[in-house]
């Protein structure tokens, strides 16, 4: 079901807005609407802007403290400013060890950035701080991919004036130094640039070789490492020693910004030089009513409920009740879009007719208990709402293993059927001669599902005062013609006298008629002046093709159920031939283990297919003849319950 709503408008002193939501409005659910939207009427409007002036603690604190605060053997009670002071207080302590890991991590930074730039260069052993030293010849470092290397080495490097160091190599590069005369370092330079020579910058301040410059850079990087293990230790310990404290200030100012931050949906309106806030939401009836009395004795709070929602700018949300047995359904009906607030919830149905076709289409007792004991165990350890649905799905398919005598796939061996074998039973219809009786039963289902959508369209439409659903295709005009059209064939093929031509004339006639001139019949019931865009004989063209459609549809939708009974037909098959497998066609033993697997395989492809099936019958089917799913989710804002400072 949906719940009802009504509409509030609080008001209150401007100063008293903090304590109206942390002691009323944290109690129940609200969904705030923005009060200068929604108050167009209202004169002398102006927003509440002010500044959080807990917005800053707590984007420092969330800076400095830890992702997950330790856990206090106590929380203490605490005000805003005592919050604020505790922070601060804590802040001292530790602000100076953060500056001391952000210099540490800074360094560690520049000594693993030093390694690196080193490391490709271990095999020269030479004194790297000598380079300096040296007055008639340049170096560089760096690398060179291998496969120019492979051509510089094979053609260029024997006729220049270069040496070519190389300390270490890869799949892709080749990491070395070159030596060069000064005299000709321009020239040298440019050939290496042409062979894509990449220059690394190795700091002059090393001592001795390269391999010992790496490990006295690895010493000094442990001894960062150590002295960050240290920092870290220290700052646990602080937040250890006051985490009781910790926890309730920022638990405490997380609920103080959040009230404050309730201004924004609300507007300032000036009476007798006195300033109001004004704020607008939708609560739940239940909630509403409770609300109200709570205030009652409360002078600074006033609430006005707007019960006309015509006279409100935003439209009511939407929040779905059901008992727990429907409520995981409601994930189909979400998927497809949430009812608008004057709709009606098709969750009952959804759950009811979904769970109903899958059993008729998916008919085994073993199977069926299979995925009954599965869904249960993963929606209560998992709770995936799609896991009560397959439990659901489960109940109907174990009671048409029994109406099919069907247990894992063995029929009318483990079970005898209580109704009928869905491969061998037969019946006669006129002009159709010899038809699976499981085809007929499913497109008498279809038809009965159809009306039955019907009908809650008229419903709705009933509720609404929506006229044009009077002469719809599923509303009133439709519900008559297309039962009238089901009653005919009904009798014909069982055998019945039908009624005369010019009864059939009248129930068939009328009501396509009356689908077929909706909108001037409509307007005329509401007492509007009858407008035809286009003139009458373009209206009479567009009308007789969009009855031809409305015919074609009728007979379509209701031939798509004949799929529940194919299903159950194919479902037989396929077990008839995973027996056949494991060499159980002639009544004697076989291999279980195929049977096993056999089971497995169809419990899970077909089960998923028919599943998907199920869900394009409800969609396309039934959901198109009786529901929009226009609605906006409920959705309260989070406020929590917090002391006065």
């Amino acid at each position: 079901m949906i719940v009802k709503m009504k509409f509030l408008s609080i008001t209150g002193p401007k100063d008293d807005i903090e304590r109206m939501a942390g002691q009323y409005l944290s109690k129940y659910e609200i969904q705030l609407e923005n009060a200068l939207t929604e108050l167009k009427t209202v004169r002398d409007l102006r927003p509440f802007a002010e500044k959080n002036p807990y917005e800053a603690e707590l984007r420092r604190a969330r800076e400095w403290l830890p992702a997950e605060l330790p856990a206090g053997e106590k929380v203490p009670d605490m005000t805003a400013k005592r919050a604020v002071e505790t922070l601060r207080e804590l802040e001292e302590q530790v602000v100076e060890l953060h500056k001391d890991r952000e210099e540490l991590e800074q360094q560690r930074e520049e000594c693993k950035r030093s390694m690196d730039s080193i490391y490709p260069f271990q095999e020269l052993q030479y004194d790297v701080h000598d380079l300096l030293e040296f007055h008639y010849v340049k170096y560089r470092f760096g690398r060179i991919s291998k496969e120019y290397f492979e051509k510089f080495d094979r053609y260029v490097y024997d006729s220049l004036d270069t040496i070519f160091y190389k300390c270490r190599s890869d799949e892709e590069y080749v990491w070395g130094v070159y030596f060069v005369p000064v005299a000709l370092a321009d020239k040298v330079d440019a050939v290496y640039a042409s062979m894509h020579f990449e220059h690394i910058y190795v700091p002059d301040v090393y001592e001795g070789t390269a391999q010992e410059a790496y490990q006295e850079l690895q010493e000094g990087l442990s001894r960062l490492d150590a002295k960050l293990a240290e920092n870290t230790s220290e700052v646990q310990r602080i937040l250890k020693e006051h985490a009781g404290e910790l926890t309730a200030a920022v638990e405490y100012l997380e609920k103080f910004s959040s009230s404050f931050d309730i201004r924004k949906f609300a507007a300032l309106t000036r009476e007798r030089g006195n300033v109001f806030y004004i704020l607008c939401g939708w609560m739940p009836k239940k909630d509403a009513d409770a609300f109200q009395r709570e205030i009652e004795h409360d002078d600074k709070t006033f609430v006005v409920v707007e019960d006309d929602h015509d006279n409100v700018f935003s439209t009511p949300p939407t929040k779905l009740k059901n008992s727990g047995l429907f409520r995981p359904f409601e994930m189909y009906v979400k998927m497809y879009g949430l009812p608008a607030y004057n709709e009606m919830d098709p969750t009952v149905f959804v759950a009811l007719s979904y769970a109903f076709i899958f059993g008729a289409m998916f008919g085994d007792v073993g199977q069926g208990l299979l995925l009954l004991i599965g869904g249960l165990l993963l929606y209560k350890f998992k709770g995936m709402n799609l896991a009560a649905i397959v439990a659901g799905a489960g109940i109907f398919s174990t009671l048409f293993g029994f109406l099919y005598g069907s247990f894992f796939g063995f029929e009318d061996t483990v079970i005898h059927h209580v109704w009928l074998r869905p491969k061998e039973a037969m019946m006669t219809l006129p002009v159709i001669g010899q038809m699976n009786t499981v085809f007929v039963v499913a497109i008498v289902f279809g038809m009965f599902l159809i009306l039955t959508a019907m009908i809650l369209h008229i419903a709705v439409s009933i509720r609404n005062r929506d006229a044009e659903g009077w002469f719809d295709t599923n509303g009133a005009a439709g519900f008559i013609f297309y039962g009238s059209l089901v009653a005919i064939i009904l009798l014909f093929m069982s055998g019945h006298v039908l009624p005369a031509g010019v009864i059939l004339a009248l129930v068939l006639g009328i009501p396509l008629l009356a689908m077929a001139f909706k909108e001037p019949l409509a307007s005329l019931l509401e007492k509007k002046g009858v407008r035809i865009e286009g003139g009458i004989g373009m209206y009479l063209v567009q009308t007789f093709f969009e009855m031809f459609e409305v015919l074609l549809s009728f007979f379509s939708n209701t031939l798509s159920f004949v799929r529940v009974g194919a299903f159950a037909v194919s479902h037989a098959a396929m077990m008839e031939v995973v027996l056949m497998l494991a060499g159980f066609e002639n009544g004697g033993g076989g291999n279980w283990l195929v049977v096993v697997l056999g089971n497995l395989f169809v419990c899970a492809m077909e089960g998923l297919i028919v599943g998907i099936q199920v869900l394009r019958l409800e969609y396309y089917e039934l959901f198109s003849r009786y529901y929009k799913g226009t609605g906006r989710e409920f959705k309260p804002y989070q406020l929590k319950s917090v002391k006065e400072s």
